[in-house]
């Protein structure tokens, strides 16, 4: 049927200047603040350019001077930290104790762990980092929604970088392994919600293969991967900010790791699945001040299923997701120089043939709803794009660990079969809460999920037809926000109370807008 849609797009467009238009005026804002209150633009010239998210053993967490970007330092890729060794040797004391001498002692250590007895350290020098997490995702709605109910989800993983310039002294690049396990329920098929508010629940409650690649870096100018490897590590992915993911402060999983829409609207590979694939990327100053990167990956639809957690082939592949992106990095690090700005724009390709969108309307509707003669239609080839931002707005000039960083996102879908064409995702987080609480986080944020709008108005001209008490709901979108704690006693644990409210669950007006309880907890091994 045909649908009108330039009033949607006029409020689209009128949306998105003056959130666009808030966005450049508080980096400009900050831009200049920063230019008053500090005249130096120094440089992390000792920062790893390659390593993404590392823990190491015998440091004091995270460095302070951490780039706010996810593809390493900004400033740093030049020799000798090309095909050498990345980490510097550290020594090992010869009595070193297997467990930690007090409590006191044990908060203190990185790791929950720690050192082994000197192993961990021994391990690091010779190029091989181990690594290993917990985290559970715990949440009930005391109101709202279809029903009320409470779910708990945890992820354990466990895996290792391979340095082989470190261990052989020859750059072979770098061997990456990752197995995770999933179980517990999630919330969001109670409720019911378009986007799980757990960002660990799914992909099939089972262990798998996360990562099983081979990484080189073969220049100033290029770096590669290959092997089993899912796309939301190199493409539309978040920044780190203070060592830590920025989206992945939040519980709801529309904002963690990616915004969520990439998912739902193509074959893009999601964590913790792994799908056969590569990327090129490419660094045109020899520097992190620009990145352009291409990839390919497997479409698999079957792959988050349980029964395929050890899938590694081809098997039931529709197609291949080819994405693009370009980043900038602009301004100085988390502590040092002029505020960060990060700016990503990507796109993809997925050459899969899939139903149109109105094979999805059937999931917003009662089971007996009379849908009539659904004009669905078989599409070959999907295509997306998406934009990416953030910007530190404040750093305190008493410490400079403790900052305020804003982002916002904006992914568009294919009209013809992605279920949600516009996508935004926004937030404010600030590092250092109370005096005597510099690494605790306070964190402010949501999504809007706009559904494709020819699912309302095939449903409203079924409404026309047939009355409006045809019992048919008509698909609009689903919006949420979120507020939590991030209370950080030691670098290797995190716990996270918070709230979310979501509007119009499932994305029609069935049911009543739910307020959740949640809790999320993280360990580092």
């Amino acid at each position: 049927m045909p649908v009108s849609r330039t009033g949607g797009l006029r409020s689209l467009w009128a949306a998105g200047t003056v959130l666009g238009s808030f966005f450049l005026s508080i980096q400009a804002h900050a831009q200049t603040k920063s230019l008053q209150t500090s005249s130096s633009n120094e440089t992390a010239a000792m920062l790893d350019p390659v390593e993404k998210i590392s823990t190491t053993t015998n440091s004091s967490g995270p460095n302070k001077d951490s780039p706010a970007s996810l593809f390493g330092s900004p400033y740093d890729r030049s020799q000798p930290t090309l095909g050498t060794v990345r980490h510097p040797y550290i020594p090992v004391p010869g009595n070193e104790a297997l467990f930690p001498k007090s409590f006191s002692d044990w908060l203190k250590q990185p790791t929950m762990t720690g050192d082994w007895g000197g192993l961990r350290t021994r391990l690091q020098n010779m190029g091989i980092t181990p690594q290993g997490h917990y985290l559970q995702d715990s949440a009930g709605n005391p109101v709202g929604g279809k029903t009320q109910a409470v779910r708990y989800a945890h992820e354990v993983g466990i895996g290792a970088d391979v340095n082989f310039a470190q261990l052989t002294g020859h750059n072979y690049g770098m061997f990456h392994v990752l197995l995770t396990e999933r179980a517990g329920l999630g919330i969001g098929q109670k409720i019911p919600t378009l986007n799980s508010p757990q960002q660990i629940f799914g992909s099939g409650e089972t262990i798998r293969f996360t990562r099983l690649s081979w990484e080189m870096q073969w220049s100033r100018y290029a770096d590669t991967e290959i092997g089993w490897i899912n796309t939301e590590n190199d493409f539309g992915q978040s920044t780190m900010h203070w060592g830590m993911s920025l989206y992945c402060q939040f519980e709801s999983n529309a904002i963690c790791g990616m915004p969520q829409a990439l998912a739902s609207n193509s074959g893009y590979g999601y964590y913790p699945t792994a799908h056969p694939g590569a990327f090129l990327k490419l660094y045109p100053f020899g520097n992190e001040r620009m990145l352009v990167s291409a990839g390919i990956y497997n479409v698999d639809p079957t792959i988050s299923n349980t029964g395929y957690a050890w899938k590694l082939g081809l098997h039931n592949s529709t197609g291949a997701y080819l994405p693009f992106q370009i980043g900038y990095h602009f301004g100085g690090t988390d502590s040092k120089g002029r505020l960060p700005t990060n700016v990503k724009f990507g796109g993809y390709w997925d050459t899969s043939e899939v139903n149109n969108v109105y094979a999805q309307l059937a999931g917003f509707e009662l089971s007996n709803a009379a849908l009539g003669n659904l004009p669905i239609e078989k599409v070959r080839g999907r295509y997306g794009g998406w934009f990416m931002a953030d910007q530190m707005l404040q750093r305190d000039k008493s410490d400079s660990s403790r900052s305020t960083v804003a982002f916002m996102s904006f992914t568009w879908g294919d009209p013809r079969t992605a279920i949600a064409p516009y996508f935004i995702t926004w937030g404010i987080v600030r590092k250092g809460t109370f005096w005597n609480r510099p690494n605790d986080t306070i964190s402010l944020g949501g999504k809007f999920n706009f559904v494709n709008p020819k699912l309302g108005a095939y449903v409203g001209a079924l409404q026309v037809q047939q009355g409006a008490d045809n019992g048919l709901l008509k698909p609009s979108g689903e919006h949420a926000g979120e507020l939590n704690y991030g209370w950080r006693p030691t670098q290797w644990l995190t716990v996270r109370p918070g709230l979310q409210y979501i509007w119009h669950p499932g994305g029609t007006n069935r049911y009543k807008n739910a307020l959740l309880l949640d809790f999320e907890t993280g360990v580092t091994f």
